[in-house]
């Protein structure tokens, strides 16, 4: 299990996924967040739990392209699920484990 560095490790990967995926971040920050994994919002604000920076890696880069494709997509139909396909392949794997973890802390998607 590869784990993130540090804060500065996630936000650059973060910043690596959107200009792969062409999406302007105006604010990024990593905090407390009680209930949530990542919170976005159309002025172009994320907002990460800092608990993913105690998860697997690869979960964290789940919840990433998840919150990034919620800048085009609002919703998880059809269209977010194909797009979350071509950007991780087997996601709902990774979206399955990542469920356990937030049913033992209490948080939601």
């Amino acid at each position: 299990m590869k784990r993130w560095k540090d804060k500065t490790d996630f936000k650059a990967c973060v910043l690596d996924y959107a200009r792969k995926m062409d999406i302007k971040v105006k604010s990024l920050a990593l905090r407390p967040m009680t209930n949530k994994w990542a919170s976005c919002s159309t002025d172009g604000n994320l907002n990460f739990n800092k608990t993913l920076l105690d998860v697997d890696r690869e979960l964290g880069v789940y919840v990433i392209v998840h919150e990034l494709l919620h800048f085009n997509v609002p919703n998880h139909g059809k269209l977010w699920k194909s797009l979350m396909k071509a950007y991780l392949g087997d996601y709902e794997k990774l979206e399955l484990r990542l469920k356990k973890i937030a049913t033992s802390n209490q948080l939601d998607f």
